[in-house]
């Protein structure tokens, strides 16, 4: 634990307030011990720079803390704790450390704490005057174990985290001056991302990336952040951002790399973005190779953050974030629905975005259609349906729910997904399909329209009698971008993914099926089939046929599709009931 002041770097009087935040700092503190000295310079020193702060000026408390302390941490950015020798013996500063250590869980608030002539240790492990303080909780509490046991861990979380120890003898002028212009430099004048509306189980998962990220520990560390569209990849690596940026020397977030680096004038423009936000001023870069050279050089001995967002090619990576650049302790996250890539460029900690379920799925689809962490007990069977059809993807909880406010049940149920809130997740998964090689799209459409849930290697049996041959490596590259999974040798898709591919093909030509490449529909194969109306654009028919049905094939339009009919070949059944036409194309 770092107990050592931050640094102080050049005060400013200006920075970025957090709109979505009432306070920029919560003062928690036990007034007897510090009101009329330490706190209320701090205080004090805080206003003059412009911080907003809520300080409480209730000298007698009731038996709880009053809501209105409750809303103000709630509503802070910061909370800054100031441990002094009776601190403990307070339940009202125990119960408010509760919640500010809760608010850093759920609303990633900033947590501060200061050791005012304490020993940093004894908080932790609850010694000295924080002993003596808990032997009378222990007993006036008797009956309530746990309440006493709440607080024991949060002074030991607290204690654990980085703050500033004051020691006899050291100047308090000096010491609260560090405080604020370490406050102003390293937290309040950053960019602070807003991370989500509803940031529902985002907590949990920052914590794990954390884990990967080992900020106090020795060494360089690249990490990944992997998963499919809408998953969440971006604002996890948002809210990373918020609870650790402050720690380095200097930081970067690069948003929306793949669209921003088409070209090498896209990447030299990154490049010197990186150097302006981590070294301020501004950059002439005339090559590419020209800022890598800058860039190792000017932060090799520098303990930054770089985050680039939403990276789909190696080039960003190795002319962006080269391994070893930069100085000891930095930490760079890449977020990317390719874990290939991560791994060529040698990021061995990758974190797989894992799909929402469960409470946490219906918690954040009923704050989005209802503002409540639960639905109405009329609309938990549509809530169940939506989930369902979410399958886990956060963006398409957040969009159905969205879509579901201010409407009847009725009319909600009408619309059938179909509308608004799909064309907006559409948008996002478009643009995985958009990233890949054209034969990695005919695959990709391919499955979408025929063979989700089909064994893998029977797939590939299939393709491999195509036209468009496909190889095994095809199915691990749809994997590494976390388009497709593997169970149990059974190629799965998300359902959004798979209504994006078929989709693309109805689109091909809306009104007339004939001119699509694939056709799976049981009426736009018999339309096609008895009408004579296909054409050579068709490439494969698989459809599935209802029991008993009856096509009467005419062999007129397997040569107007450049399909030669030869006996039975052309009919292959899959299962019960299936007919397949894919192998026969010339």
């Amino acid at each position: 634990m770092t107990t050592q002041p931050v640094s102080s770097s050049p005060s400013s009087s200006s920075f970025t307030h957090d709109s979505s935040c009432t306070y920029d700092v919560f003062l928690s503190f036990r007034g007897e011990d510090t009101r009329t000295n330490f706190t209320d310079h701090l205080h004090e020193a805080l206003v003059r720079k412009g911080i907003r702060t809520f300080i409480d000026g209730e000298l007698v408390r009731g038996e709880e803390i009053s809501p209105a302390l409750v809303k103000a941490i709630e509503e802070s950015r910061i909370s800054l704790i100031v441990f002094s020798e009776n601190y403990a013996s307070s339940r009202w500063c125990l119960d408010e450390l509760v919640k500010i250590l809760q608010c850093k869980q759920s609303k990633q608030q900033i947590v501060l704490p200061f050791f005012f002539k304490v020993d940093p240790s004894d908080v932790r492990h609850q010694r000295s005057s924080y002993g003596d303080a808990f032997v009378h909780h222990e007993r006036k509490f008797k009956d309530d174990k746990e309440k006493v046991l709440k607080w024991r861990r949060a002074l030991t979380e607290a204690a654990n985290l980085s703050g500033w120890h004051f020691k006899e003898g050291e100047y308090e002028a000096t010491f609260i001056n560090n405080i604020v212009d370490g406050i102003l430099s390293q937290v309040l004048s950053r960019t602070y991302w807003n991370v989500a509306k509803y940031p529902v189980g985002i907590q949990s998962r920052v914590q794990d990336v954390e884990r990967h990220l080992d900020v106090g520990g020795n060494g360089r560390r690249m990490v990944g952040i992997w998963g499919t569209s809408g998953i969440g990849k971006t604002t996890i690596a948002k809210a990373i951002w918020n609870a650790i940026a402050h720690k380095f020397e200097g930081s970067c977030f690069l948003s929306n790399v793949r669209e921003n680096s088409m070209s090498d004038g896209d990447l030299i423009k990154l490049q010197e973005a990186l150097l302006h936000k981590i070294l301020g001023g501004e950059w002439k870069i005339h090559s590419v190779d020209e800022g890598i050279g800058v860039i190792k050089k000017r932060l090799s001995h520098k303990k930054i953050l770089l985050i680039l967002d939403d990276v789909n090619q190696l080039k960003q990576l190795d002319n962006l974030a080269g391994v070893g650049w930069f100085g000891e302790g930095s930490r760079v996250i890449t977020t990317t629905q390719d874990s290939g890539l991560l791994k060529c460029h040698g990021i061995d900690l990758i974190y797989e975005v894992q799909k929402l379920y469960g409470n946490r799925a219906l918690e954040l689809f009923s704050f989005s259609a209802f503002g409540t962490n639960k639905p109405p007990k009329d609309y938990l069977e549509l809530a169940q349906h939506a989930i369902a059809y979410a399958q886990g993807i956060p963006l398409a909880l957040t969009l159905l729910g969205s879509h579901l406010r201010n409407k009847d049940k009725d009319r909600y149920i009408l619309e059938s997904y179909e509308g608004e809130p799909y064309t907006g997740i559409r948008k996002i998964l478009q643009k995985s399909y958009d990233a890949l090689e054209n034969s990695m799209q005919q695959f990709f459409l391919d499955i979408a329209c025929f063979f989700k849930g089909e064994n893998k290697d029977y797939v590939l049996q299939i393709v491999s009698n195509s036209k468009n041959k496909v190889s095994r490596d095809c199915i691990e590259v749809l994997i590494e971008k976390a388009m497709i999974t593997i169970d149990h040798g059974q190629i799965q898709m998300h359902d959004l993914l798979e209504k994006l591919g078929k989709d693309i093909v109805h689109e091909e030509s809306p009104n007339d099926p004939g001119k699509r490449s694939r056709l799976w529909s049981y009426e736009d194969v018999e339309q096609v089939l008895t009408e004579s109306t296909g054409t050579r654009n068709i490439k494969s028919i698989i459809v599935k046929l209802p029991r008993l049905a009856e096509i009467t094939l005419n062999p007129e339009c397997f040569r107007k599709m450049g399909i030669v009919l030869l006996s039975s070949i052309c009919l292959a059944v899959i299962s019960d009931n299936w007919m397949d036409l894919s192998i026969c194309q010339t």
